[in-house]
């Protein structure tokens, strides 16, 4: 063969990885700008699983999304539109009803809107050396270390004894206050830090929050640091110590979503994993219309911890916005066959489990395998399996539903790459895709590649998350 015929055939069988920024023509590039300071609003108000929620809904409704419960109430129920549902106030469904009758499947979209963080323990005040602190109890995957001596807020929700509900949130705004766990200045921490591993230097009963150091009265009153950060809390949320044991307080680092680069090509803030694919998601369903098949869009909570609890992908919630939706397209729920239509509905549809990858990191490269590891810029990321060692704990997508994703992506110009999560032995993860897989509708992991994942900064690519996008939309008007 001569160069030429070589060339040819280079360019007929060789797979070409493509840079999304040289893919996007002008007018995209507008619209991937104007999206990605959307998605940093959005990061903003959505710092807590309670918070995201609140803000899909908000946005659900003012794109003409109605509450299904109080559709359902209705003597006369509306055959077409677009519904959602909240649940426990952490895990949303958004639905818009297609052309088609659901028995031959829908099209599933499920991130999840928890994300790594620091919870207060339910006694948490107390005082040490002239300090008050907060204690907590990290939750999910953190890097112990990466939580120390930066800004941190508190979130969340308070219930008290006489049953009344208390917002609470300390360290947005910005003449608020934050908090902080204090770290050993470098002279003291050679004997004490530098000569142990990483999970044996920073302990997790010392991630304290630094809450206040003035007194309450003198040096007679017993417990006087403690006594005003209570006093503190008591003026600001009429809360009592003990009101603390039915409250979910939430520590997250402080600060709003900014652009990264000098370029402005990407994004640093918390809580990315997974909020970047649930934002784009519901942009996504936002802009559906007219499709075939129904487009249902799930947002979880509890995903760091296994999916577990009543907000979790294990959850019921599913299952019941689904019955919902059948009941709502005059199917009476009483009757013999109502179960067996939700579960042909499941059986028949296909999902996205919309959630990151990690992206290969120059300075630690050998982690992964490079042949298969994603890389921030390059688009949405297919991920086949997940798990860790041998597939365990994955769901493993067939070759035929992953051959009609890269079909899709590529007849609608979408960019996109595949990757796995590290190197076989290396270690793993796993998400809400074996769940979704268990009602044996055919699913997928996909979802853009982040640097720094579950660190208090992640970073991402703007033209991954517009990529993000423009798969997910796509995939709610597949047929």
């Amino acid at each position: 063969m001569n160069k030429k015929e070589i060339e040819k055939l280079e360019k007929q069988i060789i797979k070409k990885e493509k840079l999304v920024f040289d893919e996007l023509n002008s007018s995209e590039k507008k619209i991937m700008f104007k999206l990605t300071e959307d998605y940093k609003t959005f990061l903003d108000s959505a710092k807590t699983e309670r918070k995201a929620a609140a803000e899909i809904i908000r946005m659900a409704e003012e794109h003409g999304f109605i509450n299904i419960k109080e559709a359902l109430e209705k003597p006369i129920k509306p055959k077409k539109g677009k519904y959602y549902s909240i649940f426990r106030n952490k895990t949303v469904g958004l639905a818009v009803i297609g052309k088609e009758d659901m028995s031959t499947g829908i099209n599933i979209i499920a991130s999840h809107i928890d994300s790594p963080r620091l919870d207060l323990k339910q006694n948490p005040v107390y005082e040490d050396t002239d300090l008050a602190f907060l204690k907590t109890h990290y939750y999910g995957g953190i890097r112990k270390y990466q939580w120390l001596t930066i800004p941190l807020s508190l979130h969340g929700k308070c219930v008290k004894a006489n049953g009344d509900e208390i917002e609470i949130n300390i360290g947005e705004d910005a003449d608020d206050p934050v908090f902080a766990v204090s770290d050993l200045l470098p002279h003291l921490a050679g004997k004490l830090q530098e000569n142990k591993k990483l999970s044996e230097a920073f302990e997790g009963e010392k991630l304290n929050l630094i809450a206040g150091s003035i007194p309450l009265g003198n040096d007679k009153i017993k417990n006087r640091f403690k006594l005003n950060l209570l006093k503190l809390f008591y003026e600001k949320y009429s809360i009592t110590e003990e009101d603390f044991v039915s409250a979910e307080l939430e520590v997250v680092p402080a600060g709003k979503a900014r652009d990264l680069g000098l370029d402005r090509s990407m994004i640093g803030a918390y809580g990315q994993d997974d909020r970047i694919c649930a934002f784009a998601e519901l942009k996504a369903i936002l802009e559906t219309k007219n499709q075939d098949k129904t487009a249902v869009g799930f947002f979880f909570d509890k995903e760091e911890i296994g999916s577990e609890g009543n907000t979790g992908a294990k959850s019921r919630f599913l299952e019941d916005f689904i019955s919902d939706l059948v009941f709502i397209n005059s199917l009476n729920p009483h009757d013999h066959h109502h179960e067996r239509v939700v579960n042909k509905i499941m059986l028949n549809s296909s999902a996205l489990s919309a959630d990151v990858n990690a992206a290969i990191d120059p300075d630690f490269k050998d982690v992964h395998e490079k042949l298969n590891a994603a890389r921030i810029g390059h688009g949405i990321c297919i991920t086949k399996f997940t798990g860790s060692r041998g597939k365990s704990g994955s769901s493993d997508a067939s070759a035929e539903f992953v051959g009609r994703i890269r079909k899709l992506f590529n007849d609608n110009h979408v960019v996109w790459q595949t990757g796995e999560l590290g190197k076989i032995d290396q270690g793993g993860g796993g998400t809400i895709a074996k769940f979704l897989a268990a009602y044996g509708m055919d699913v997928v992991d996909c979802g853009p590649a982040v640097l720094s994942m579950h660190s208090p900064f992640e970073i991402s690519s703007k033209a991954d998350v517009y990529m993000t996008f423009k798969g997910y939309k796509n995939f709610y008007n597949d047929h």
